[in-house]
This record gives structure tokens, C-alpha cells and sequence, in this order.
């Protein structure tokens, strides 16, 4: 430590503490995924990414052969992952996926996983149809960045017990969206996700199975981006948040980076997010970003 840090932790001994205090709920925060109860006051829920796709914006973690797509599972589940998500289809534009050839990228993976490890499973779709047959397959949580489009995506998810993720996207998946403008974006993506929520409710879904996601990049320019992760206090006030930040293009418009050289940047975003209030942390770096979260995770437990 520097003697200008030392020196101002002798003066003010309470000043950590004050500030964990600003960002540790008043009241206890629950999630139930499937039959699991998760309490994430103070914990965070770390989200493995799993693409069977073969165009994702971050290779890496496209696994679309079936035998590195398990492969790369059981390294995220010894790495710590809380739960697991898998997408057939990226969010960005690319070449058309049918609905049919989604439901045969995801269905049986989702299948095998649930054969061969005890954590839950989402799946990201957008398409009621895929969700429907995703959860009668085991997964027990449907991630939609496009914000419940599909009229019937929060009947199936309320039928089947499930679990949602509501995104805010500006316009809609696999749709470029170069130069959005908001008068103030945080207060546009607040209240659109309050009323995603009640959505939700509305539709038969318990209050502790509603998670929100900001949707940085979704239609989001980098500075939009940034100022939702600034302002993940005032999101998190709604109700569980998702944060999606890992290796995102915000980060490298903003820090000139690569996007393999994007994973330190990508751990500073988890770090600002839960410190926010954000609980559940998709991402690719499922190793690092567990590092980061029980750190912080001893450090709220003395708030």
C-alpha cells in the first residue's frame, strides 16, 4: 500500500466499510432456479457461456462440436460456474438460423448436461418454440435479450416453472443498430425493464424468478454502455440483475482492445457490477471472474 493510502486508512478506519455499505442491499435478495433457492444478498451467481453456434463474436467459447462443447462444460463447472448457458443463435447479425436448426443446436445439448452435471441450465433464446422444448428438456431458466418479443415466451416459461431473463435491446436481435440515441438512457432501460417485470408477474412468474439485464452493446453505443454499468445501483433496485459485460465491444472501444485481449477489462466490469449489485455475472472467464466474486464476497460480509 502507498503511504498516501496508508496514511488515509489510519485517518478514516471506517471508510471501506462506508462505502461496501452503500452497495449491500437493505434486505435479503433471493433467486430460485428449478427446485434451488440461491440466496444473493451478498453472493453473486457466476453464469458459464456455452455457444453451440459457429459465428459468436467471441470464438473461443463457440463450441459447436458436440464433444468440445461438453468438454468446455466440464471445465466451466470445475472452474466453479453456478449455472450454465447455452445459445444456438448470437445476438448480432449473421447468417439466418431457423427455428428448427436452433431447437437441434440446444435441445440435445442441454439434454447431455443435464445427464452429467448438477447445475442449472439456461438457455438463450428468444423464440418462445425453443424455450418450450429447452425446458421440458432440463433447462430451468430462459435468458431473451429480445424482451419477451415472442407473445409466447412468458406463457411457456410460466407453464413449465421456469425462470426469465428480461434484456433491454433497442430494437431487436440480429438487427444492426449503429447509432442509437436515447435522451437518457439509463432512466429509458429502467423503466422498460420495470415494465418487463411486471410482465413477467403478471404471466404467472414469481417476483424471485425475474432477472433484468441491462443489454450493454444491445443496441447500446460504448458511452451508453458504460454509464449503465456506472449506474447498476439504480437497475439492481428493480430487482435481480444480470450483468453481461465479458469480453464486450464496449470494452474494447473504450480501452482500444482486441477482443482476446480483453479479459483484465472484462474482470474490472464484474468487480464495478457486483460491487452495483449485480448477481448474476454471464461470462466467458468463469475461473477469474469466481476469484473476483468471493473476494468481494468477504469484503460485504464485514459491512
Amino acid at each position: 500500500m502507498s503511504e498516501l493510502g496508508y496514511n488515509a486508512c489510519r485517518r478514516f478506519p471506517h471508510l471501506g466499510r462506508d462505502v461496501v455499505r452503500r452497495f449491500v442491499p437493505a434486505g435479503p435478495v433471493s433467486l430460485w432456479l428449478g427446485d434451488a433457492h440461491y440466496d444473493v444478498t451478498r453472493r453473486a451467481l457466476v453464469m458459464g457461456i456455452l455457444n453451440r453456434t459457429r459465428d459468436s463474436f467471441y470464438s473461443p467459447a463457440a463450441t459447436f462440436d458436440i464433444d468440445g462443447f461438453l468438454s468446455r462444460a466440464q471445465q466451466l463447472v470445475a472452474q466453479g460456474a453456478d449455472l450454465l448457458d447455452v445459445g444456438g443463435v448470437k445476438a448480432g447479425p449473421g447468417q439466418e438460423v431457423s427455428e428448427d436448426e436452433e431447437l437441434e443446436r440446444v435441445v440435445p445439448a442441454i439434454e447431455l448436461l443435464r445427464q452429467r452435471f448438477d447445475v442449472p441450465v439456461s438457455v438463450d433464446t428468444w423464440r418462445a418454440g425453443v424455450a418450450a422444448a429447452s425446458f421440458a428438456a432440463g433447462a430451468c431458466v430462459g435468458n431473451d435479450i429480445s424482451g419477451f418479443a415472442d407473445p409466447d415466451y412468458l406463457r411457456v416459461a410460466a407453464a413449465a416453472g421456469a425462470s426469465v431473463v428480461a434484456t433491454h435491446i433497442r430494437l431487436r436481435p440480429r438487427v444492426a443498430d449503429p447509432s442509437p440515441h436515447y435522451d437518457d438512457v439509463t432512466q429509458t432501460v429502467i423503466e422498460y425493464l420495470s415494465q418487463r417485470r411486471h410482465r413477467a408477474i403478471d404471466a404467472g412468474i414469481a417476483p424471485q424468478r425475474v432477472i433484468l439485464d441491462a443489454g450493454l452493446d444491445l443496441g447500446k453505443t460504448a458511452g451508453q454502455s458504460l454509464q449503465l454499468l456506472r449506474d447498476s445501483d439504480r437497475l439492481a433496485a428493480l430487482g435481480p440483475l444480470l450483468l453481461s459485460a465479458s469480453n464486450k465491444t464496449f470494452l474494447g472501444v473504450l480501452f482500444d482492445l482486441d477482443v482476446l485481449e480483453r479479459r483484465e477489462a472484462s474482470l474490472s466490469a464484474t468487480a464495478l457490477g457486483v460491487v452495483a449489485g449485480c448477481r448474476v455475472l454471464r461470462v466467458h472467464d468463469v475461473q477469474g471472474t469466481v476469484r473476483v466474486r468471493d473476494a468481494l464476497e468477504r469484503v460485504m460480509e464485514f459491512a
